[in-house]
C-alpha cells in the first residue's frame, strides 16, 4: 500500500523558551514541507533522502533510538519506539520510500518535528493532532536527549491556514489567531544551529530552579521573579514571565490591526532573549538590527530556540528583498 504524507515546518512569531514551562507561544505552520512517499509493508523501515548521504534501514523494534546511525534515523527510530510504547506492541508494518524537504535543516524551523510527524503518519498513526504531537515530542526526547517543549510538534500537527496558533502549553489548548491582511511574515536564514549539545538543556534546568523557588512560571509575576537571589536564575525567570505577557500583547495587537505595536513586542522579545536568556548570538543580533532598520519593517526577532537559526519579521508587503515570505498552512496530513 502506497502512502504520501506532507508535514509543514513552523516559524514561531513570539513566545520563545516558554513552552517547557507550560507557558504561551504563537507559532504558525508554514508552506515549507517534509514529504514522505513510501510503500507500507515488510519488516523494516528503509528511507532515503536527498539531504542525507546515508539511507536509514531499521528493524521494526528499536531499543535505543539515540544510538541509531546515521543520526537522522534517530528521529525515525524514536517515533517507531514511541508508537510501540503507546500500543504495547511493536510497529508491525515497515516502510520503503523516500523523504524530501524544503525546510532548511538546522535553521530553527522544526525540520526534525516535521520529520517525526510525517513518519508517524506514514506508519499509520491514528489520533488527534495533540496526541500526535505528544507522541512525537516524546520521540524527539528519546532521539536527541534535548528536553524540548511541545510547541514544534503541535504547530506542525495542528496548523490552520492563514492563522497563527496561540498555544497554552500548560493546558494544551490551541486557539487559531487570524493573521493580519496586508502584512507579510518574512523569514531570513542567518546561521546553522543545532540544539543537541547546546546550552538549551541548561536553560530548562535554570527555569526548573526558578520554579522551585516561586512556583510555576506560567503563573508567576515579575515581582516574584525579581525576588530570586541567583542573578542567572532570576534573569531566566524574568524572560519567561515577560515573554508570556508579550505573547498576549502581540495577539491583542494584531487582532486590533496595530502592527506597529506587534512589531515593538517582537523587538522586545529579541532583546529579552539576548540579555535575559542569553540565547542570541552577535550574528543574530546584527541580523535583527539590520532587518528592523529597513523601511516597512514593523519588527523582527530571532526564532526557533536560539544559538543561531533564522530571523522572523513582520513587514509591509515587499519591504524585504532577502529571505522568503511564508504563509500559514494547515497541519500535517496524509495526502494519499
Amino acid at each position: 500500500m502506497s502512502v504520501h504524507v506532507l508535514a509543514p515546518g513552523r516559524v514561531n512569531l513570539i513566545g520563545e523558551h516558554t513552552d517547557y514551562t507550560g507557558g504561551l507561544v504563537l507559532p504558525m505552520a508554514i508552506d515549507r514541507f517534509t514529504e514522505i512517499r513510501a510503500t507500507r509493508g515488510g519488516d523494516r523501515v528503509h528511507l532515503t533522502s536527498l539531504d542525507e548521504a546515508e539511507p536509514i534501514d531499521l528493524p521494526l523494534h528499536i531499543e535505543q533510538p539515540n544510538q541509531v546511525s546515521p543520526a537522522w534515523g534517530r528521529y525515525v527510530a524514536g517515533v517507531m519506539s514511541e508508537m510501540s510504547a503507546a500500543t504495547g506492541q511493536p510497529v508491525t508494518n515497515g516502510l520503503h520510500g523516500h523523504v524530501s524537504t524544503d525546510i532548511p535543516i538546522g535553521a530553527g524551523l522544526s525540520s526534525s518535528a516535521a520529520l517525526e510527524v510525517a513518519v508517524a503518519l506514514a506508519l499509520g498513526f491514528e489520533g488527534t493532532p495533540l496526541q500526535l504531537a505528544q507522541l512525537c515530542q516524546r520521540a524527539e526526547h528519546r532521539a536527541s536527549g534535548v528536553p524540548s517543549g511541545i510547541m514544534d510538534q503541535l504547530a506542525v500537527a495542528a496548523g490552520v491556514a492563514d492563522h497563527a496558533l496561540l498555544i497554552d502549553c500548560g493546558d494544551l489548548t490551541v486557539q487559531p489567531v487570524p493573521l493580519p491582511a496586508g502584512a507579510e511574515i518574512v523569514v531570513r536564514f542567518v546561521t546553522h544551529r543545532t540544539l543537541v549539545g547546546s546550552p538549551y538543556a541548561e536553560r530548562v534546568t535554570q527555569c526548573a530552579a526558578a520554579e522551585q523557588l516561586i512556583g510555576p512560571l506560567r503563573h508567576a509575576t515579575e515581582a516574584q521573579a525579581r525576588r530570586i537571589d541567583d542573578p542567572i536564575v532570576r534573569s531566566r525567570a524574568l524572560h519567561v514571565v515577560g515573554e508570556n505577557q508579550r505573547v498576549l500583547g502581540f495577539v491583542s495587537a494584531i487582532t486590533a490591526g496595530d502592527l506597529a505595536a506587534a512589531g515593538r513586542l517582537m523587538i522586545a522579545s529579541h532583546d529579552s532573549l539576548r540579555h535575559q536568556y542569553a540565547t542570541s548570538t552577535p550574528a543574530m543580533d546584527a541580523a535583527v538590527a539590520a532587518t528592523c532598520a529597513r523601511p516597512g519593517v514593523y519588527g523582527a526577532r530571532m526564532t526557533g530556540g536560539g544559538f543561531g537559526g533564522c530571523v522572523v519579521a513582520l513587514t509591509e508587503p515587499g519591504a524585504l528583498s532577502t529571505g522568503w515570505v511564508v504563509r500559514a498552512v494547515n497541519g500535517a496530513r496524509v495526502v494519499a
